[in-house]
């Protein structure tokens, strides 16, 4: 099964509600390999992210503190399977830049 390198989300501004960033196709499978966010404001912002939907047992960040004028790189492998989702917000609405890349493939 080949693995496509691909962007699933972004770059685009967080929200301050849990919204879905991407779902995986049917058919497919998806690892998340690099999650880039970017705090561009003078002021530390909460950021919130999860494997699923939004619930203290599916984050991978709860309320994660990313700090004024940062960027976090976050390098890791998050399998996804075929229809599960990607959600997160912030703790500040539309300051966070969020950007997620990674590896789908293809199944069958």
């Amino acid at each position: 099964m080949p693995r496509i390198a691909h962007r699933f989300h972004g770059p685009a501004q967080v929200s301050n509600a849990a919204a879905t960033k991407f779902t995986v196709s049917a058919n497919e499978k998806a690892i998340i390999r690099h999650i880039h966010i970017q705090n561009p404001s003078g002021s530390a912002v909460n950021f919130t992210a999860s494997i699923g939907a939004d619930a203290a047992g599916t984050r991978i960040f709860d309320a994660y503190t990313i700090g004024a004028n940062t960027i976090l790189d976050h390098f890791c492998m998050y399998v996804l399977e075929e229809t599960e989702i990607f959600q997160a917000f912030a703790g500040t609405n539309n300051i966070l830049v969020l950007t997620i890349d990674g590896e789908r493939s293809v199944l069958g």
